[in-house]
């Protein structure tokens, strides 16, 4: 289910030059797209910490299949922008719902080893990262709108499996006692502002990044397939990081290891500004790949094994809702920026300043004790 939810996110990027050539969009408007799939994503991440106060999350994420099937129907059949807009916006909702019932349901399920469990879950949801470019190129040998459907019939038959493997499974009843979104987040306000600023601000370079990862590649002297080729490898090169990050997040600690992958992302980008040709570009592309969704596990450890069993679900849901409204425009601020005149270099590179600022003032925080502070409450 997490692979079909995180397709369901990703595989706009690779759509985006097809998108533009179909309904001949700018690529301001193609950014206004993809943004709206994560805003999607954003907006019923609270909601959906009110509805787990009174739902079991395993039926919320059964019922996110439900929701994924329809919005890919649905998105299949666009014959319009504001129809594909629309479409985007419900293909983000599933995987909203989804993240938040299920990433705390997983950390329950394995409570002695939250962050490996976390990472063969992020692990599943990286694959199909790496296989949206591939779905997309078959797709193409048809129609764009196959990629839509695909989804749609295989999150039908995932549905109907998880709903009859939840029957056969004891589920843990850690989270009986989360029953108070609002006191929740009074009691957990600092870990929140903590994660959102982590992973909001890394998160608008990171979404900007990618969802114009073919087309920057595209300018850097990259052929029209080796540019295509760029936006699997930067997720490929995140499933290892998925894998390794989860087990390494339950041994360093916390605060640390999240700062120093922010250093090395701001580094990454920075050094992508200012490669060109193939070699160097696929170099900078592995590296940026293994560092961003190394942050991702790390993250949800950070805030899931911190997070006490009464107000857990409750936290994680204002954290992922807050963190993923912030960096959702990252896609149409960059379009814009790019529609204006601004080089891809100029823009990433004022980015990548901008998001080391913020480094620089966590680091120094976390030098006089405070962040460290602001964990311990939650601890």
């Amino acid at each position: 289910m997490v692979f079909l939810v995180n397709l369901a996110r990703i595989v706009f990027a690779p759509l985006v030059k097809e998108l533009i050539a179909v309904f001949q969009i700018t690529e301001g408007t193609a950014g206004l797209i993809a943004t709206l799939v994560w805003v999607g994503s954003a907006l019923p991440r609270i909601p959906t910490g009110i509805l787990l106060t009174y739902v079991a999350r395993h039926r919320v994420v059964i019922g996110t299949g439900g929701v994924l099937t329809g919005a890919s129907v649905f998105t299949a059949s666009a014959n319009s922008v504001p129809m594909l807009a629309a479409g985007a916006l419900l293909m983000g909702l599933s995987s909203g719902v989804y993240f938040v019932a299920a990433n705390p349901l997983v950390s329950e399920l394995y409570p002695e080893r939250v962050g490996r469990a976390l990472g063969v879950h992020g692990t599943a949801s990286q694959l199909a990262a790496v296989a949206a470019a591939p779905v997309v190129t078959l797709a193409l040998l048809v129609d764009w709108r196959w990629a839509f459907r695909g989804i749609g019939v295989a999150a039908a038959l995932v549905t109907v499996v998880l709903f009859l493997a939840t029957r056969n499974t004891t589920l843990p009843q850690a989270s009986v006692d989360d029953r108070d979104l609002l006191g929740a987040l009074r009691q957990e306000w600092r870990i929140v502002l903590l994660g959102i600023v982590f992973l909001g601000s890394t998160g608008f370079v990171w979404q900007g990044l990618f969802n114009f990862y073919e087309l920057y590649a595209g300018t850097k002297g990259l052929s029209g397939t080796a540019a295509k080729n760029t936006v699997t490898l930067v997720f490929a090169a995140g499933v290892p990081a998925f894998f390794f990050s989860g087990r390494l997040a339950d041994r360093l600690p916390h605060v640390p290891y999240i700062l120093a992958i922010l250093t090395a992302f701001v580094g990454s980008v920075l050094a992508l500004t200012r490669v060109e040709e193939l070699v160097p570009v696929l170099a900078v592309t592995v590296v940026i790949g293994y560092v961003i969704h190394s942050l991702f596990p790390a993250m949800d450890t950070f805030l899931l094994d911190s997070l006490p069993d009464e107000t857990r679900g409750s936290a994680y849901a204002v954290y992922s809702g807050g963190m993923m409204l912030v960096q959702a425009t990252g896609s149409v601020v960059v379009g814009t920026l790019v529609d204006s005149g601004m080089s891809y270099d100029a823009v990433f590179t004022r980015l990548a300043f901008g998001l080391g600022a913020v480094v620089v003032l966590l680091v120094l925080l976390q030098v006089t004790g405070r962040l460290d502070r602001s964990a311990a409450t939650a601890e």
